[in-house]
C-alpha cells in the first residue's frame, strides 16, 4: 500500500496531526469524527477589537465540536457512501462541498457520494446551523475525519480479505487493489469493514499536498437536477393529503385578525375546503393554489393594527438618530475633525424561493417538512405550540432556492403546523410573493454616525457609532436553549451586541477606534407578541453599511490629506495582507487609469468570514446611462467593470463554488448601494413584488467582473463563501459614485428618496391578480 493509504491501517505514527473517531456499531460501515475543542487557537490581537482575535465564525465552530462525533459516514453495498449534512443547502453549494471532501478521503469519484440534508437532531445541538459563511469552516475537518477513518476501515477488511500483511493496498475511485493484481470494490468490503460494537480509532487525514478533488473546480452536484425541473423544493413535495393553502394577511405588518365576516360564503368557493383564523392571518385551503388566491381575495376581516402601525421611513430613522450616543472622543487641539452621517433603509430579505413548507399535525404526533437553517429550533418552538414532546415533531430539511438569512425563521412551518392542528388535516403552505415582499424578513434600517480627526500626519482618532432597527436574532444559536433565552427582552440586545463585537472591526491603523452598536425597536408591546419589525441577519448583517459608511469617511480623509484613495488605503491598513489585496485589484482593475466626466473607479478593504478581501469597481454616471428608458424599472448609474480579490484561509474546497458566491454577493452589495431598498408608509411596506423592488437587474451588471482568489493562507482556518461578497462591494460601489459624481452620497440605496418608479399594489384585497401579458415583452 502507499505511505498514505498505510496511515489508515493499524496505529498512525506520522509527523501530522492525528485526529480521533469512532466506527460505529451498523450492518454497513458507518464512522464518525471526533474533534475536540483544544483545536481551535487564536493569535493575540494587534488591536483592541475583539473580531481581529476571535470572530463569529470562531464562536460558531467552537460552538459545534462538542458534537463533531454524531458527524458520520456510510459506506454502502453498492460501494457509494452516504452523508447526512446537518446543514441546509439553500443554493450556495454545501453539498456538493460535503461530496468532495468525502470523495477526496475515501478517494471515491464525487459522482458517487450521495449527500441529503439532515432531518432535525436535537443531539446535535449547536451544530445545526446554517448561517455566518460558517458550514465549512465547522465541517471542514469532521467530515474528512469520519471519511477517513471509513476509508481506513475498508483498507483492513480488505488486507484480511486478501490475506495482505505487507502493507501494500492502494485504494483509488472506490476500488482497493493489491499489487498480486486483485481487486475488491468498496461495495464487497461494506459490511465485511462494518463494526459490531462502537470503538475508537485514529485517523490521520490525507496531507492536501495530495488532494486531487479538493481544490479543483467542481461542478455542482445538484446542478442538473435544478436546470431540468427535477430538483424537489418543498412545494414539489407531494405528501399524501396535503392540499394547497394560502393565508389572508393584514395590511400592516404584523396586523392581528379580529372577525372574519363572510366564513360561510367563501367555503362555498370552488376547491375551497376549510376557513380558519390563525394567529398571523386567516388560512384557506383548497384544491389548488389559484382557488386558494381567490378565496384569500374574497375574505372580509376586520384587522387589528400592527405594532408600527403609522410608522414611515422618516419616523423610523428619527427614532435611529435620536438613539445614537453623542461621540465620545471629542475634536483634539490642533487637530481637524471630520463627521459624517449615513442612513440606510429597509432591504427586502426575501429569497427567490417563495416560503414554504407543509405540515401533518396528528392528535400524538407532527411531521414538518421545510427548507428551515435551524431545524432544532423549528423543531423545539412547534412542538411547544402543538403541546407536543420535542421528540413526537419530526422536521425535515427540504433543500431551498435561496434564503439571505430568510430562512433562519420557520414562519411557514410554524403557520403550516398551526393550520393543520385546526383544520385537523395535512396542508401545504405556500406564501405569495406579496406576504414575503411586506410581511417577510427585512434587512433592518440603520442609521451610522462617523467622526475622525487628523492631523497632516495621518488619522488620530476613528469613531463609529452604528444606530440599527433590532436584528432578530430568536433563532438563536440552533438549539432550543438559546433559541429560547435569546426571545427574552434583556437578552436581545446582548446578543446583538455579541454578533457585532464578533463581525465588526476595522482594517486601518487609525488611533484609537471605536465601533458601537445601539439597536431601536427592541421589543413588541403587550398585545403584539410576533414583535415590531420582521428582520433577520440579511446576508451580511452588520457589515454592508458599517464598511460603506467607513470607507465613504476613508476617501473623504484621503482627500482632505491630499492622497490618492488606493495609496492612503495602503499607508494605514493593519497588516501585509490588505496590501496585497490592495494591490492585486489595483492592478488587475487598472487604478488610475483615465476615464470620461461622469466615470470613476471606487476601491474598499473588507476582512470577515477568514478572508481578506479588496474590490475594485469602475462607475458609469454620465446622464446617457443614468437616464436609459426601461419599462417598469429603474436604471440609474450602471457598474460598468468589478474586480474582487480575496485570500481565503488554509483551503478553497471549491473554487467554482467560491467565485459564484462572490458574484452573488457582489450584485448584493452593488443593489443595495444603488436600488434595493423597500419603503415603509404608515406601517406597511409599499413594494410587493419583485418588479416592484428593484434588485440588481440584467441592465445593472458589470459588462465586466472578475474574482481573483489569490492562494489560501495555510495559518488560518476555512473560509465560507456565502457572504463575503457583500460589504466591500457595497462600499467600493458607493465611493465609486461619490467620485464620479463630485458628492458623497448620504442615504442608501442612493435612488431610494427618488419618486416611486411604481404604483403600490392594494394592500386589500391583499394578493393582486397574476398578470397575463408576459409574452407580450419577451424577445
Amino acid at each position: 500500500m502507499t505511505s498514505s493509504d498505510a496511515d489508515h491501517v493499524g496505529h498512525f505514527s506520522l509527523g501530522r496531526r492525528r485526529f480521533l473517531g469512532f466506527v460505529l456499531a451498523a450492518p454497513t460501515l458507518v464512522a464518525a469524527a471526533r474533534v475536540g475543542a483544544g483545536e481551535a487557537e487564536a493569535e493575540v490581537p494587534s488591536n483592541p477589537q475583539v473580531a481581529d482575535a476571535y470572530d463569529l465564525n470562531d464562536a460558531l465552530t467552537d460552538a459545534a465540536r462538542p458534537t463533531a462525533n454524531l458527524i458520520t459516514v456510510q459506506v454502502n453495498p453498492d460501494g457509494s457512501a452516504s452523508f447526512a449534512l446537518p446543514r441546509t443547502e439553500v443554493g450556495q453549494g454545501i453539498t456538493t462541498a460535503a461530496a468532495m471532501l468525502i470523495a477526496e478521503e475515501m478517494d471515491l469519484p464525487v459522482e458517487k457520494v450521495h449527500v441529503s440534508l439532515a432531518d432535525a437532531r436535537p443531539e446535535l445541538v449547536f451544530n445545526q446551523l446554517t448561517g455566518g459563511s460558517n458550514t465549512l469552516n465547522a465541517m471542514y475537518t469532521p467530515i474528512r475525519v469520519a471519511a477517513s477513518i471509513a476509508k481506513g476501515r475498508l483498507l483492513q477488511a480488505a488486507a484480511a480479505e486478501l490475506d495482505d500483511v505487507s502493507g501494500t493496498l492502494t485504494a483509488r475511485e472506490g476500488l482497493i487493489t493489491s499489487t498480486t493484481g486483485a481487486v475488491l470494490p468498496y461495495g464487497d468490503l461494506a459490511q465485511k469493514a462494518a463494526a459490531r460494537e462502537d470503538s475508537t480509532v485514529e485517523a490521520q487525514l490525507k496531507p492536501e499536498s495530495e488532494f486531487r478533488v479538493v481544490g479543483k473546480p467542481q461542478p455542482r452536484i445538484d446542478a442538473l437536477a435544478s436546470v431540468t425541473g427535477k430538483k424537489k423544493f418543498t412545494t414539489d413535495l407531494n405528501v399524501p393529503g396535503a392540499k394547497p393553502a394560502m393565508v389572508c394577511r393584514p395590511p400592516t405588518i404584523n396586523g392581528s385578525p379580529q372577525a372574519v365576516h363572510n366564513t360561510a360564503e367563501v367555503l362555498e368557493m370552488p376547491g375551497v375546503t376549510d376557513v380558519v383564523p390563525i394567529s398571523t392571518g386567516v388560512a384557506v385551503r383548497a384544491e389548488t393554489f389559484g382557488q386558494c388566491i381567490d378565496a384569500v381575495n374574497a375574505l372580509d376581516v376586520d384587522w387589528g393594527p400592527g405594532p408600527v402601525e403609522g410608522q414611515s421611513d422618516d419616523t423610523v430613522l428619527e427614532e435611529l438618530k435620536a438613539a445614537t450616543p453623542p461621540m465620545a472622543v471629542p475634536s483634539v487641539p490642533g487637530a481637524k475633525t471630520l463627521d459624517a452621517e449615513f442612513s440606510f433603509a429597509f432591504v427586502n430579505g426575501s429569497a427567490l424561493d417563495t416560503n414554504a413548507a407543509i405540515a401533518d399535525v396528528r392528535a400524538d404526533g407532527a411531521e414538518i417538512w421545510s427548507s428551515v437553517k435551524v431545524p432544532i429550533a423549528a423543531q423545539a418552538e412547534i412542538a411547544k405550540s402543538l403541546g407536543l414532546p420535542q421528540n413526537a415533531v419530526k422536521v425535515h430539511v427540504v433543500d431551498g432556492g435561496g434564503s439571505f438569512g430568510r430562512k433562519l425563521f420557520h414562519d411557514a412551518a410554524a403557520e403550516a403546523a398551526e393550520t393543520s392542528k385546526k383544520m385537523g388535516k395535512p396542508v401545504k403552505i405556500m406564501w405569495h410573493r406579496v406576504d414575503d415582499c411586506r410581511q417577510g424578513r427585512v434587512h433592518p434600517m440603520s442609521f451610522s454616525r462617523i467622526r475622525a480627526n487628523y492631523g497632516a500626519d495621518g488619522v488620530i482618532s476613528f469613531e463609529q457609532h452604528h444606530a440599527s432597527v433590532r436584528t432578530d436574532f430568536s433563532h438563536g444559536f440552533g438549539e432550543a436553549i438559546t433559541n429560547a433565552v435569546s426571545r427574552a427582552p434583556a437578552s436581545g440586545p446582548v446578543l446583538s451586541e455579541t454578533i457585532f463585537e464578533l463581525t465588526q472591526n476595522s482594517p486601518y491603523n487609525f488611533g484609537p477606534s471605536k465601533q458601537l452598536l445601539t439597536e431601536t425597536h427592541q421589543s413588541a408591546a403587550e398585545n403584539q407578541p410576533r414583535g415590531t419589525f420582521n428582520t433577520s441577519s440579511v446576508r451580511n448583517v452588520y457589515s454592508p453599511n458599517v464598511r460603506c459608511a467607513q470607507e465613504l469617511v476613508v476617501d473623504q480623509l484621503a482627500e482632505q490629506l491630499g492622497k490618492d484613495p488606493y495609496e492612503f488605503r495602503r499607508e494605514h491598513v493593519k497588516n501585509d495582507k490588505f496590501r496585497t489585496v490592495l494591490d492585486k485589484a489595483a492592478e488587475v482593475g487598472e487604478w488610475g487609469k483615465s476615464l470620461p466626466d461622469g466615470m470613476a473607479q471606487g476601491i474598499a478593504v473588507h476582512t470577515e468570514y477568514k478572508h481578506v478581501t479588496a474590490c475594485l469597481v469602475e462607475i458609469d454616471c454620465r446622464p446617457a446611462t443614468v437616464n436609459r428608458p426601461i419599462r417598469n424599472g429603474v436604471t440609474g448609474p450602471r457598474v460598468t467593470r468589478g474586480v474582487f480579490v480575496t485570500i481565503p484561509g488554509q483551503v478553497v474546497v471549491n473554487p467554482l463554488g467560491m467565485k459564484a458566491q462572490i458574484e452573488g454577493g457582489f450584485l448584493d452589495g452593488m443593489a443595495q448601494a444603488l436600488t434595493a431598498s423597500v419603503h415603509l408608509v404608515n406601517g406597511s411596506i409599499l413594494e410587493g413584488s419583485w418588479d416592484n423592488f428593484f434588485y440588481a437587474r440584467q441592465w445593472n451588471v458589470p459588462f465586466d467582473f472578475e474574482a481573483v482568489i489569490l492562494p489560501p493562507d495555510p495559518n488560518d482556518q476555512v473560509s465560507g463563501g456565502g457572504e463575503v461578497g457583500v460589504a466591500p462591494s457595497f462600499a467600493a460601489v458607493a465611493c465609486a459614485y461619490a467620485r464620479a459624481t463630485g458628492s458623497v452620497p448620504t442615504t442608501f440605496p442612493i435612488n431610494h428618496n427618488d419618486p416611486l418608479a411604481f404604483d403600490p399594489k392594494p394592500f386589500v384585497p391583499p394578493l393582486p391578480p397574476s398578470p397575463t401579458n408576459g409574452l407580450r415583452y419577451t424577445y
